[in-house]
């Protein structure tokens, strides 16, 4: 079928919408809208058989929905209507969500339902839950609903005919700051965590901090550090300790209030946020192994079962500062330290890697100099991965990468991949070149007109895709809170498996003749050629796109690269079988 995708942005789920019905071969439009969109005027040029809308926050007019069949997928439960489905999902601590696909009409929410899905909410933050469980939900039922449509035959059914199958769905208004408000003498981490989980992405909860307001963003539990309820307590790695009721949580990035008139504010970490008003706080870090230390956050963390070593990382947003990566790389030296076989990289769920991190540079006093540190400290992590010579090195995709993330991944002998992450192998869409030795890990996997192919379309592809055409070796299909436990004895049973020193013997002899061959370092030379170029002239595009892209400003139309070649089913994949 023709499809075309409407969406407030190309955000997660519509990216894994797009990539999910370009793998079942449908012929794929998309339209980015706002309130001034002409929609009514766009959607004959795509000439639709069917319309989905997996992500907008405007009501879609008239003369589209009585014109073409309009699906919604609406984040919630049967019966649930609002804009902050998910938000309250989180504040309320539901145990249980779901995603309704409906038919657009008159009223927002309200119309014949196509499908249902359900899913559990697990102890995360929104932008966690919406990128996981209610992902998987949401394509799930659009999936079912896409079906049902095609076959010609099924009948959407009223919303007031369905069960509402015991899910706390129902109108709700939009959850806004005064329902987030913290009240830091009385609420207890519970309620604060709650609380700052349900805005962690956006909007983030107002607060008042050090005589300004800021919006806090995320928030993790600890349980040994204590203070007076509201106080500062101590900095781990950018983030800030706060004080609760009865206890205390980590809270990792902060957003100062718009000043009147002036630009979109940026979201950093909280230290480097606050920057000279930061009091003197103790910097307590946290032990790379966890054993016996209780419930604190950090963002490494490494552990050993058997010959099997893991070194987890989980960034908010999946973007890797120039300190992240050093702080990667020294926990990644001290795993290769370690007498294991094999060492897995990644396996949280979430994010794995995003690449480089466009909102430090955007605050940086010198962003083309934190741009080049940045770059060359992820390429440092990179080359670290790929001259490991003496064991195996495994990188585990709980959630979506893309850009340096997804060459990071690329590095390893072995990529894993939950069934539901979506990879975004390219860089164009921020003005780069790229760096990562993605020009030697990705022809390599791939071949170059693949390889090609993949950078030229710059778009988003499925797991099962990536496989392949040969960039993820193998599909773990599970729940993102299972990835970690089945990644787990998937490395246990490879470390354990007999061929594991001939294949460990066989990687040594290949990079030393790829190394005789060309040296890492000569592909690592002439992609930081280009890249120095791009980041040193202040003209180039990719000073104002990492601009809009750091301070969300909205899309002024729909990118070219969305709907070229969309007549061709699949194409959006990257490149044929």
């Amino acid at each position: 079928m023709r499809i075309l995708l409407l969406a407030g942005a190309f955000n997660s789920l519509t990216q894994r919408a797009h990539a999910e019905l370009a793998d079942r071969g449908h012929h794929l439009g998309v339209e980015l809208v706002t309130r001034a969109t002409p929609l009514a005027a766009l959607v004959p040029r795509h000439a639709p058989d069917l319309i989905v809308a997996p992500m907008l926050t405007t009501a879609v007019p008239r003369e589209v929905w009585s014109a073409w069949p309009t699906l919604i997928v609406h984040p919630g439960p049967l019966g649930d209507r609002g804009p902050s489905s998910v938000d309250w999902a989180v504040h309320l601590g539901a145990e249980r969500w779901g995603v309704t696909v409906l038919q657009a009409n008159e009223a927002m929410d309200a119309g014949d339902i196509w499908a249902t899905a359900e899913c559990p909410v697990p102890e995360v933050g929104k932008s966690d839950l919406y990128r996981n469980e209610i992902a998987d939900a949401a394509i799930a039922a659009l999936l079912t609903a896409v079906d049902r449509f095609a076959s010609g035959t099924h009948r959407p059914q009223p919303q007031h005919t369905l069960p509402a199958a015991g899910l706390p769905g129902r109108p709700r208004p939009r959850l806004r700051q005064d329902d987030r408000r913290i009240d830091w003498a009385a609420d207890p981490t519970e309620t604060v965590l709650r609380t700052l989980r349900a805005a962690d992405s956006r909007p983030g909860v107002r607060d008042q901090l050090l005589g300004g307001t800021w919006f806090l963003h995320g928030g993790h539990p600890e349980d040994t550090l204590t203070g007076h309820p509201g106080d500062l307590l101590a900095t781990r790695h950018g983030a800030l300790c706060r004080a609760t009721a009865d206890g205390a949580v980590w809270i990792p990035e902060l957003r100062p209030a718009r000043a009147p008139g002036g630009p979109a504010a940026v979201k950093l970490p909280a230290t480097l946020a606050l920057g000279d008003r930061l009091p003197p706080l103790p910097e307590i870090p946290a032990p790379l192994e966890a054993e016996g230390t209780g419930r604190t956050w950090t963002d490494i963390r490494y552990h050993e079962d058997g010959p099997a070593g893991f070194l987890r990382f989980s960034f908010p947003g999946g973007a890797m500062s120039t300190d992240q990566c050093r702080r990667l790389l020294t926990a990644y030296a001290y795993a290769r330290s370690r007498p294991t076989s094999v060492l897995v990289l990644g396996g949280q769920r979430d994010f794995f890697s995003n690449g480089i991190h466009l909102n430090v540079i955007e605050a940086a006093a010198d962003p083309a100099a934190e741009s080049w540190a940045n770059i060359n400290a992820i390429d440092d992590l990179v080359h670290a991965v790929l001259t490991t010579t003496d064991r195996l090195v495994v990188t585990a995709l709980g959630g979506n990468a893309a850009a340096g993330g997804a060459m990071l991944a690329l590095a390893a002998d072995e990529v894993w991949c939950r069934a539901a992450a979506v990879l975004n192998p390219h860089y164009r869409l921020m003005g780069l070149h790229g760096s990562e030795y993605w020009t030697y890990t990705l022809p390599r996997r791939v071949g170059p007109e693949t390889a090609a192919h993949l950078m030229s379309r710059a778009l988003p592809i499925t797991a099962a895709r990536a496989q392949r055409l040969g960039l993820v070796d193998r599909i773990v299909a599970c729940a993102a809170g299972e990835f970690g436990d089945r990644v787990g004895r998937l490395a246990r049973r490879l470390a354990a498996s007999p061929g594991v020193q001939s294949r460990i013997a066989a990687k040594k002899e290949r990079r030393e003749r790829d190394e005789a061959r060309r040296p890492l370092a000569a592909y690592r030379a002439d992609e930081l050629a280009r890249m120095h170029k791009t980041f040193f002239d202040p003209d180039t595009p990719y000073h104002a796109l990492r601009r809009a892209f750091v301070r969300k400003e909205p899309a002024t139309g729909t990118p070219a690269h969305l709907n070229a070649g969309a007549a061709q089913a699949g194409d959006a994949a990257g490149a044929p079988d």
